[in-house]
């Protein structure tokens, strides 16, 4: 079941940086920051809407450079915010941060405080690529945080991009290989998006910079997905959160409001592909493909693509039934009534 997690953005704070793609406060959609009073109100409306639900959620602190902001300041927020957590109320406290804002004293004073899960903007594990967006910080610096994140029990997530400029898919690839070997329990895979006022826009104005296309992203995304699949990683975000913050200030690059579903609709429609292999169907006859109840739609394919490319492919017609599968199987089966 997908938790409701109470998102607080924190937007641009504490940040030393201005990285080429960033413009926090229009990917959160808000410009402001929280106050103590605004994150007790937001606990508790939220926990007035959850109800017992809400002892599988977090309250999660987004948008900037948590550990980076003023001390007192996160304090603050964390001192209004632990009150809400433990029996009666929320798991624990999600933050995001960057690579190079913590360590043990930070980590000591989170613990302190019910922070539970910690999310580290990596973005790249390659240096030149982290050099030419301006990240302010290096491949060693994500794998120190890493393991020290995971040596004070916190549960670490990692967070990165696709489509940097300077990078290429098979840096994409190893990023992901190396963000996997360093054991993180979530992933979010964010493919670089162009917004306006930002470096890469004007790189894109200059002719530097061109995104890759929404294709071949979701090809690339798609691998990524299944391989941390695979490395049984939960991939809790794909796709930048549809917004107005960023459809109002979108410029350019790989965005589709359903970007994680075109995504798994590859990754079905391969199994599919190999299924039907496995199964030597002769051409004329017919098959039925198996999936889960959830991932119909996503075999399917929108507007009946991936079922038609099937049937066209194999030339046999094809029927999709529900079947308890576990995510990304397909089964297939000759046609029988």
């Amino acid at each position: 079941m997908k938790k409701a997690n109470v998102a607080i953005f924190v937007p641009n704070l504490g940040c030393p940086h201005k990285c080429s793609f960033c413009d926090q406060t229009k990917i959160a959609g808000q410009e402001s920051a929280p106050t103590p009073d605004e994150v007790k109100r937001t606990a508790e409306t939220a926990l007035s809407r959850l109800g017992p639900k809400a002892k599988d959620s977090e309250i999660a602190f987004f948008g900037g450079s948590f550990t980076a902001v003023e001390h007192n300041y996160m304090v603050s927020l964390l001192e209004a915010a632990q009150p809400y957590i433990g029996e009666n109320g929320f798991k624990g406290i999600r933050i995001s941060t960057r690579p190079d804002a913590i360590d043990a004293n930070m980590l000591i004073t989170l613990r302190r405080y019910g922070v539970t899960a910690i999310e580290l903007g990596a973005q790249s594990m390659d240096d030149r690529v982290l050099e030419l967006n301006y990240r302010g910080h290096k491949k060693r610096d994500v794998e120190q945080a890493s393991k020290l994140i995971s040596a004070y029990g916190f549960e670490l997530g990692l967070q990165m991009m696709t489509g940097l400029y300077g990078s290429t898919r098979e840096t994409d690839l190893k990023t992901a290989r190396e963000i996997a070997d360093l054991n993180p329990k979530t992933v979010r895979i964010y493919p670089t998006i162009v917004l306006k006022n930002t470096l890469l826009a004007r790189y894109l104005d200059e002719g530097k910079y061109n995104p890759p296309s929404l294709t071949d992203t979701v090809a690339l995304c798609a691998e990524l997905l299944l391989f941390f699949h695979e490395r049984n990683i939960s991939v809790i975000r794909l796709g930048l959160h549809a917004g107005p913050g960023i459809e109002k200030n979108y410029k350019a690059g790989p965005w589709h409001p359903a970007f994680r579903e075109l995504c798994e609709s590859v990754i079905y429609k391969e199994k599919a592909e190999a299924a039907l292999k496995k199964l030597g169907v002769k051409e004329g006859g017919s098959a039925v493909l198996y999936v889960s109840p959830s991932a119909v739609s996503k075999l399917v394919g929108q507007h009946r693509q991936n079922l038609t490319s099937l049937e066209n492919a194999f030339k046999v017609r094809l029927t999709v039934r529900e079947r308890d599968l576990p995510e990304f199987v397909v089964n297939a089966e000759k046609f029988s009534k």
